[in-house]
C-alpha cells in the first residue's frame, strides 16, 4: 500500500544537512524525524533546528541501523562526507536486507561516489536492497533553471530550433570543512566538488523537456585544472592552520580551478556542447552560480548574485563575520547582494518536494542514482583529460577503475 506520509531520517548533521532541514518548510507530506551523525553534538544541533522550524519532531540515534529500526522512519537522506558514503550505503542495505527495518527509499547528496567504482557500488547496493533512489542534484530543480528551460524550449526551440550550447559555472572562495580540501578524502578538488553540479545542470538544459537522459550521448571531453591560489605559501598556511596541520597544499594540493568542455550528440547526430567552469578562488560577495543556454535565435542567462535585494553598510559598521547575506559570504561591508531565500533559489525545496512525492507515489525520482553514476563518469573522464592534456573520447578505456592523481595524493602542478 502506498504511503500518504513519510518520516525522514537524515544521515549527517553538518552544513548540507542543515540546508535540507531549512528547506523542509516548503515540503509537504513528510517530516524530519531523525538525525544520525557520529558527532553527537552536531546531531543534537541539527535535530534542534528541525524542531525549532517545526518541520518534524526530530530525535537523534546512536547508529544508522538504529534509525532504520524505528518504524517512524520511512526514507533516508544521505548527507555524510564523501569518503563515508559507500560505507553508509552498505549499512543501510545490510539493515534492510536483514529485516532490521523497512524503508521506501534513500537519497544521496552529490557526488554519488568519489570515482566510478564507488558510484556504481552505491547504485548496486540500492538496487540490492530494493529501494527507490534519488540523487540530490539541487541545481536541476532551481526555479530559475526549471522555468527558464520551459520558456526557452516552448518559445525559442519550438520556432527556431533546439539549443546547441549550455554554459554553467559555480565559483566561491572555498569549502567550509577541512576534509573538503583533501583530495584523498573528498575524491578530488573543485572539479569533483562543484563540476558535478555544472555538468548536470547544463545537460538538463540541453535535453528536450520530458526526454530521457540518453537522448544526449557524450562523445568526448576536454578538461583543464590547476591550483592557482591555495598553493601559494600564504594561503597554504591558512589551510594548514584550519586543519590542525593536516592539509599540506605545498606538497599535496587539490585543484582550485577547473574547466571542461563536453561534446554530446543529439538523436539526430548533431553536436551540442556543454562548457563548465568551477573555482575555489573566486572572491566576490559569495557563492556565484551562472548558467547560459544558447540557441539559433535566443539565449538565457542566470546569475544568482543578480539579486533583487541589496544592502549597503559603511566602513563604520563593523559586525561579526557570517553567511547571513549569501552562502560563502566574503564581506560584511559595502554594497552586498542578498539571496533572500537560498533554499528556494538553489533548488533545495523543489528537489526535496520531488523526492518525497516520488517516494509516496512508489516511483523512482527523475534524478536518481543512475544519473549520479553518469555524472561521476563524466567527472572521471574530465580528470583523465586534464591529467593527459588531451581530448578524451567518451567513454575512455579504464574509466571503471580510474582514480585521479589528486585523489591519490600524488598530484602537484608545481612539483618537479
Amino acid at each position: 500500500m502506498k504511503k500518504k506520509y513519510l518520516g525522514i531520517g537524515i544521515i549527517g548533521g553538518g552544513f548540507i544537512a542543515r540546508f535540507h532541514i531549512r528547506s523542509w518548510v516548503g515540503v509537504r507530506d513528510a517530516d524530519i524525524l531523525g538525525i544520525f551523525d557520529p558527532d553527537e553534538k552536531r546531531a543534537a544541533e541539527a535535530a534542534a533546528l528541525a524542531r525549532k522550524l517545526k518541520v518534524g519532531n526530530a530525535k537523534t540515534y546512536k547508529s544508522i541501523s538504529d534509525m532504520i529500526a524505528d518504524p517512524a522512519i520511512d526514507a533516508l537522506w544521505i548527507g555524510a562526507p564523501n569518503y563515508t558514503r559507500v560505507e553508509v550505503m552498505e549499512e543501510i542495505a545490510h539493515a534492510v536486507l536483514k529485516g532490521k527495518g523497512e524503508l521506501v527509499g534513500v537519497t544521496c547528496e552529490k557526488p554519488l561516489g568519489r570515482n566510478v567504482k564507488e558510484a556504481r557500488r552505491m547504485l548496486e547496493l540500492v538496487k540490492k536492497a530494493n529501494l527507490l533512489d534519488g540523487y540530490l542534484e539541487n541545481q536541476v530543480f532551481a526555479p530559475a533553471v526549471v522555468r527558464g528551460k520551459e520558456i526557452v524550449w516552448a518559445r525559442g526551440a519550438a520556432i527556431a530550433g533546439p539549443p546547441f550550447l549550455a554554459r554553467a559555472a559555480e565559483e566561491h572562495s572555498g569549502p567550509h570543512m577541512p576534509w573538503f580540501w583533501e583530495g584523498t578524502l573528498q575524491g578530488g578538488g573543485v572539479l569533483n566538488d562543484m563540476m558535478c553540479h555544472s555538468v548536470e545542470e547544463a545537460r538538463f538544459m540541453l535535453t528536450p523537456p520530458g526526454a530521457p537522459r540518453n537522448v544526449l550521448k557524450p562523445v568526448s571531453i576536454t578538461a583543464y585544472m590547476n591550483c592557482l591560489k591555495w598553493q601559494e605559501p600564504h594561503y597554504a598556511a591558512i589551510l594548514a592552520k584550519n586543519s590542525g596541520g593536516k592539509t599540506d597544499y605545498l606538497k599535496r594540493p587539490a585543484e582550485d580551478f577547473a574547466r571542461s568542455l563536453v561534446e554530446y550528440k543529439d538523436k539526430s547526430g548533431k553536436k551540442v556542447i556543454v562548457e563548465t567552469t568551477t573555482s575555489w578562488c573566486y572572491i566576490g560577495a559569495g557563492l556565484r552560480l551562472t548558467m547560459e543556454l544558447l540557441g539559433p535565435e535566443y539565449s538565457l542567462q542566470i546569475n544568482t548574485l543578480d539579486s533583487g535585494l541589496k544592502v549597503f553598510f559603511s566602513r563604520n559598521v563593523m559586525g561579526k563575520e557570517g553567511e547571513d547575506l549569501v552562502e560563502k559570504q566574503n564581506a560584511e561591508i559595502g554594497l552586498m547582494p542578498v539571496v533572500a531565500n537560498e533554499e528556494t533559489e538553489y533548488g533545495y525545496i523543489a528537489e526535496n518536494r520531488h523526492m518525497v512525492q516520488s517516494f509516496l507515489a512508489g516511483k523512482r525520482p527523475e534524478e536518481n542514482f543512475s544519473d549520479g553514476v553518469n555524472v561521476t563518469e563524466l567527472l572521471m573522464a574530465a580528470y583523465m583529460s586534464a591529467e593527459k592534456g588531451i581530448t578524451i573520447p567518451f567513454p575512455p578505456p579504464g574509466l571503471d577503475t580510474f582514480v585521479p592523481a589528486v585523489a591519490q595524493g600524488t598530484w602537484n602542478p608545481r612539483g618537479k
